[in-house]
């Protein structure tokens, strides 16, 4: 995918953390995850399901400004961190974006083109969470009611207890 991992992801969140606190901004992560990828990787194999991340990554940089960072944090699950954020309307304006970018077919090897969505959950410093691992975690806990909710939807972690309270949006 061409993407930075885990542990650079956590590096620049912990630094835009240190920077928010400073100077009382806001930073969103949003945690991704292919609704389809499993079953890509099972029907066309393991090729397809790499140019699925591929395609994936692609499209999502393409949605981000210059500064956020897109990582790949393993499997078909990518974190996004939007430092800084001036409101949070504008990191669901991002996820809405990026959901949108997901309903053009995939071309995949074989002459095939596959069709997947993602679920994002977003989790917004330091509303959510004032660590990169609370952040990650009420971001994971949003993605996951976003998926049990519809696929190719989005969900913000509305305290620090997503998975009880959440709002949804598709």
């Amino acid at each position: 995918t061409g993407l930075p991992n885990r542990a650079f992801f956590e590096g620049r969140l912990i630094r835009a953390l240190r920077s928010a606190a400073k100077a009382k901004e806001q930073v969103a992560v949003l945690y991704l995850d292919s609704d389809r990828f499993k079953e890509i990787n099972d029907s066309f194999g393991h090729a397809a399901g790499d140019a699925v991340l591929v395609a994936v990554a692609e499209r999502v940089r393409a949605q981000l400004r210059e500064d956020d960072l897109v990582a790949r944090l393993g499997g078909d699950e990518f974190a996004i961190l939007l430092a800084p954020l001036h409101k949070v309307e504008d990191a669901e304006r991002i996820a809405d974006k990026i959901i949108a970018s997901m309903d053009v077919p995939i071309s995949v090897p074989g002459n095939t083109q596959v069709l997947t969505s993602l679920s994002i959950g977003i989790a917004i410093y330091p509303d959510h969470g004032a660590t990169p691992g609370t952040l990650l975690n009420a971001a994971d806990a949003a993605m996951y009611q976003a998926k049990r909710l519809s696929s190719g939807g989005q969900q913000t972690a509305e305290s620090e207890n997503p998975v009880v309270n959440v709002k949804h949006r598709s």
